[in-house]
């Protein structure tokens, strides 16, 4: 039997079983690997990653038609210079730090093996960035493409590995399946040899993970609402959120989803979005898209992810000017039978109105409890109160104010941690409500010394008497200092490393 004739599924389910088993040799081969070693090994796939930066985005727009080629190759460059200038002085390797009061060391120590699911709309980027953290907190990784992203994303995946590998790193520490089938990726999140999963994708590939029974950090549904308030410099809002909405075709999830303008200036908004390149459309228009833009069961069709407003003009026979940017609809509810009130990852963006910021706050919970919970909002205001009530008020875990949603959730514009994984918290079914980066991918040892003798009262019932072991009189002696310390752990490092 030839390689050929054996099932898809069959071929699949053995690479998973390959590569992970390989990762797991080769991240015990590198586990006491140096922090001067393992930034070196970084710094090669960031450099490598930048220099392909412009191929890779163009690679992964033309085998998803998604977004535009130059904001994939920013994407990709904000994956690798971006992150990296974020982790970089992290430290990952060795004595991480010395807590003199409490006389704990903490020691890094690497997960494992991570299983890194990525999506069609990000192919390229995202793993860069999961490889990336994951070397510098010296773990393996495998990733494993959307179906429809592969030839990308294993483009960007050996990219980063040879670059690693001629840096000294073992081969199989980074790796990516070329064999993508359901039962091959559940293989490889369900194998023994895997130690956590990074789920970037659809809400089906994202609760699989969660039910493999291992560690996982997904990503949720991003429904984000963006409040534009009276108080708000107009022009400026009306430039980044059509900006934001359009920029590479709005396939980042923190990307706006539906304006919320407070009526005063609503009218003023809509005029100087307009001139911006948004184009309104009616609510016939509207419904005509929300027909084929979504199933039955509220998922978005695939065909209209990512796509140019004259994409999707063409395809519902709308008429699109040539030089539109987004397209807005107009809103009358949220909810299942208001299908453009859902996340849209496309360029098509709500338009709500509302008399003062409480209103608005009101239709911005609304929005984030229909498929938003724990993700993004953004607010453009000049009122402390209204930012604040926002923040306080609405479940939700990154707030953007006056800046755009799509780069500002992801760290690019704000001072948010940059990242292409961005968790929703526990109301949005994630474990954590973080951007994803390294310090997600690292465990810490903690050696704590002799601080503090029991009550008396325990100390009796245990038989301790004053002047045992145990009294503070003859207590155990405080760690070394932390020259000392680090002397000691570079010692046994190098001998480990033999």
């Amino acid at each position: 039997m030839t390689e050929a004739t054996i099932d898809k599924d069959l071929r699949s389910v053995q690479q998973a079983r390959d590569l992970a088993v390989a990762a797991r040799e080769a991240m015990r081969s590198f586990q006491f690997a140096s922090q001067q070693q393992v930034d070196r090994i970084c710094e090669a796939m960031v450099a490598a990653a930048m220099r392909e930066a412009g191929r890779l985005g163009q690679m992964a727009h033309d085998e998803t038609g998604f977004g535009y080629p130059a904001h994939k190759k920013l994407k990709n460059e904000f994956a690798a210079q971006g992150v990296w200038d974020d982790i970089k002085d992290v430290p990952t390797c060795g004595v991480l730090r010395r807590d003199e009061k409490n006389k704990v060391v903490e020691i890094g120590w690497p997960v494992g093996v991570l299983c890194a699911l990525t999506p069609s709309t990000n192919p390229t980027s995202t793993a860069i960035y999961k490889i990336l953290i994951a070397i510098k907190a010296r773990d393996a990784i495998v990733v494993v493409p959307h179906p429809t992203a592969v030839k990308s994303t294993s483009a960007a995946v050996r990219v980063m590995a040879e670059a690693a590998e001629a840096a000294g790193l073992p081969k199989g520490m980074i790796s990516c399946m070329t064999e993508i089938s359901l039962a091959g990726t559940n293989e490889l999140m369900h194998h023994y040899a895997i130690n956590m999963i990074l789920a970037t994708g659809g809400p089906g590939m994202v609760k699989a993970a969660h039910s493999t029974g291992k560690p996982a950090l997904g990503v949720g549904p991003g429904n984000g609402p963006c409040y534009v308030d009276r108080t708000a410099h107009v022009v400026r809002a009306a430039q980044m959120i059509v900006e934001s909405k359009s920029f590479d075709c709005s396939t980042i999830c923190a990307t706006e989803q539906t304006v919320i303008a407070d009526r005063p200036i609503a009218a003023r908004l809509k005029e100087e979005m307009q001139a911006r390149g948004a184009q309104f459309l009616s609510r016939e228009e509207a419904d005509r898209l929300a027909k084929v833009m979504f199933r039955p069961n509220g998922m978005m069709n695939a065909e209209f992810v990512g796509r140019t407003p004259q994409a999707l003009g063409k395809a519902v026979g709308i008429d699109v000017d040539p030089g539109s940017r987004i397209l807005v609809v107009p809103l009358d509810g949220i909810g299942p039978k208001h299908p453009l009130s859902r996340e849209k990852l496309t360029t098509v963006l709500g338009w709500m109105e509302a008399d003062g910021w409480r209103a608005g706050c009101e239709l911005a919970i609304e929005l984030l409890k229909f498929g938003g919970d724990g993700h993004s909002l953004t607010i453009h205001s000049r009122d402390e109160e209204a930012i604040m009530a926002f923040a306080i008020e609405k479940p939700a875990f990154r707030m953007m104010v006056n800046t755009w949603g799509s780069l500002g959730g992801v760290g690019f514009t704000t001072g948010i941690r940059p990242s292409l994984t961005l968790a929703p918290g526990g109301i949005g079914g994630a474990s954590v409500s973080d951007n994803i980066t390294v310090e997600h991918v690292l465990n810490v040892k903690r050696v704590a010394y002799h601080l503090n003798n029991p009550p008396a009262e325990a100390r009796a019932h245990a038989g301790i008497v004053d002047g045992s072991p145990t009294d503070a009189s003859e207590a155990a002696p405080a760690p070394s200092d932390s020259q000392v310390i680090e002397q000691v752990v570079q010692r046994i490092l190098a001998e480990l490393r033999k």
